[in-house]
C-alpha cells in the first residue's frame, strides 16, 4: 500500500471531528517542564553518496567473520553458505510470502516447508517434524512443555552441559507454567550418569541433554535414554550444531523421543544472533502434541498431489488453555535456506563437511596443546569445539587476538565459575591451516 500524505484540509477535518484546535492539543497532558521548545541538534542532511560512505565507515568497526578469522562457536557457527542459498531464498515469491493459509495459492511455499520437514526427519532419525520454530532455545523449551503434556508429569530434568542460555529459556517456560525445573551436574565434560540415576524418578516428565554439548563433547546418549525410559520419562536431545549429524548417529537411532535444535548452521548466516530457526522432530505417536504447525501432502478431488497446512493446534485456532503452543509464526524463509543448503550439499557433501569440521578441530587441539601451560580440559570425544585450560586469562587472549583481526573463543567463567581459566574454541570448514597457525603465533607472543 502506498503512503499518501494527508492534505491540510483533511487534517483540519480530523481535528474538527475530535474537537481540537491544533496538533499540539494532542500532547497537552505532557508536563510543560519536559516539553522540548527548541529544534533538535541534528547535523545537516547528507547526500546519498555521503550517507553510504558514512555507513561503510561505521560498519568497518564491526569484528565480522568476513574480515576476521573466527574461532568462536558456542551456539552460532561460521559455516560457508553456497551462493545458491541466497539466490533461491531471495526470490520474491519466498521472501514476501506470509503464512500459507490459502493452500490453493501457496503450493510452492507449502512444498518447500514439506521438503524441510522431510530432510529434518532424515537428519534426526525421527518420524515427523514441524514447520520450524523461532530458534533452538525456544524449541528446547517447547519440547519440555510438550513432554509434560505427553506424560502428564510435572518435572523436567535438564543437564547443565546444555547451552546456559538455552537452560535459562527452558527455566522461564516451565516455571511460568508451575512446573518443576531441576538441573544435573557434569563430570569430565559430560552429563553425570551418577546424578542422573539418582535424580530421575517416576514423576519425571523428560530428561533434556545436548549433543554435542556446550563444551563440544559427545554425550552418552544411549545410556541416558535408557535411564530416562526406565522411569517412563521422555528423552529429549538438543542439537545446537546440526552439521555434526553428518558424522554422528541420528538421535532417533539412540533412543531420543524428541529432537530439537538450532538450524543456523544449515545455510543461515550468524547475523548478529538472528533470525535463525528452531527445529523440532519427534516420534509418530506424539504427533498430536507437537507445537506449532505441520505441512502435509495429500491429493485433491482429481487425484493430483497437493500440500496443505494441518494440525495447527495453537492458540490462534483453539482456546488458549487447550493449545499445545503459543507459536504464532514459523521461520519459513530460514527453513527454506536450510532446505536449499541440505539439498545442495547432498548426503555425501554433508558428510564431507562434518569430517572437515572434526579434522580441523583436532588439528587445532594438537597445535594449542603444544603451547606451554595450555591443555585440553576434558578427555572426552568432541566434534568441532573443545575446552582449553589456559595459563593466561582467556579474556586477555581474546583482546590480543582482536588486535590481529582474530575472533577468539568463549571465556567460560561467564557461565561456569569452576572453569574460570578455561576457553571454548571452535573450528569449522572455513578455518584454514593458515588461520590456525596465525592464532598459535599470536598466543605465543602473549606474556603470562
Amino acid at each position: 500500500m502506498r503512503f499518501v500524505v494527508n492534505t491540510e484540509k483533511e487534517r483540519r477535518e480530523m481535528m474538527d471531528s475530535i474537537g481540537i484546535e491544533s496538533i499540539q492539543d494532542l500532547f497537552k497532558d505532557i508536563d510543560e517542564k519536559i516539553v522540548l521548545r527548541r529544534p533538535l541538534k541534528l547535523q545537516l542532511p547528507l547526500s546519498e553518496q555521503e550517507l553510504m560512505d558514512e555507513f561503510s565507515k561505521i560498519s568497518r568497526k564491526n569484528a565480522d567473520v568476513e574480515s576476521y578469522r573466527c574461532f568462536l562457536g558456542a551456539g552460532a557457527y561460521n559455516h560457508f553458505i553456497p551462493s545458491i542459498v541466497p539466490h533461491l531464498i531471495g526470490r520474491s515469491e519466498f521472501y514476501t510470502a506470509y503464512t500459507p493459509y490459502q493452500a490453493e495459492i501457496s503450493q510452492g511455499l507449502l512444498q518447500a516447508i514439506f521438503e524441510f520437514q522431510t530432510l529434518i526427519c532424515q537428519l534426526t532419525g525421527m518420524d515427523v517434524c514441524n514447520a520450524s520454530l523461532y530458534d533452538g532455545a525456544s524449541a528446547l523449551a517447547e519440547a519440555a512443555i510438550m513432554a509434560t503434556n505427553v506424560s502428564r508429569k510435572r518435572e523436567v530434568i535438564v543437564s547443565s552441559t546444555i547451552h546456559p542460555e538455552y537452560r535459562e529459556v527452558v527455566k522461564t517456560y516451565v516455571e511460568g507454567r508451575g512446573l518443576e525445573y531441576r538441573e544435573l551436574g557434569w563430570h569430565d565434560g559430560i552429563t553425570s550418569m551418577v546424578e542422573l540415576e539418582k535424580e530421575v524418578s517416576e514423576k519425571t516428565a523428560a530428561v533434556l541433554v545436548q549433543n554435542p554439548n556446550f563444551f563440544g563433547n559427545l554425550e552418552e546418549l544411549e545410556d541416558i535414554g535408557k535411564v530416562a525410559h526406565e522411569k517412563k520419562a521422555l528423552f529429549v536431545v538438543c542439537v545446537v550444531e546440526p552439521t555434526s549429524l553428518g558424522l554422528l548417529k541420528a538421535p532417533g537411532e539412540l533412543g531420543a523421543d524428541i529432537v530439537v535444535g538450532e538450524g543456523q548452521s544449515l545455510g543461515n548466516s550468524i547475523s548478529f544472533g538472528g533470525p535463525h530457526l528452531g527445529i523440532l522432530a519427534t516420534r509418530q505417536e506424539f504427533l498430536l502434541k507437537v507445537p506449532g504447525r505441520l505441512v502435509g501432502m495429500t491429493t485433491d478431488t482429481k487425484g493430483r498431489r497437493g500440500f496443505v497446512m494441518t494440525l495447527q493446534a495453537r492458540e490462534q485456532h483453539v482456546r488458549r488453555e487447550k493449545a499445545t503452543s503459543n507459536i504464532c509464526s514459523n521461520q519459513a524463509l530460514n527453513a527454506l535456506a536450510a532446505t536449499v543448503y541440505l539439498a545442495a550439499l547432498g548426503r555425501n557433501g554433508f558428510r564431507k563437511l562434518s569430517q572437515l569440521n572434526a579434522q580441523k578441530a583436532r588439528y587445532l587441539q594438537a597445535r594449542i596443546s603444544e603451547l606451554d601451560g595450555f591443555e585440553t580440559r576434558f578427555k572426552k570425544p568432541f566434534y568441532n569445539e573443545f575446552v582449553v585450560r589456559c595459563p593466561i586469562d582467556p579474556s586477555k587472549i581474546n583482546r590480543e587476538l582482536a588486535k590481529n583481526h582474530i575472533i577468539g573463543g568463549l571465556p567460560l567463567k561467564r557461565f561456569y565459575r569452576e572453569l574460570e581459566d578455561c576457553w571454548l574454541l571452535c573450528t569449522t570448514e572455513r578455518n584454514t591451516r593458515s588461520d590456525i597457525e596465525c592464532l598459535i603465533e599470536v598466543i605465543k607472543g602473549i606474556s603470562v
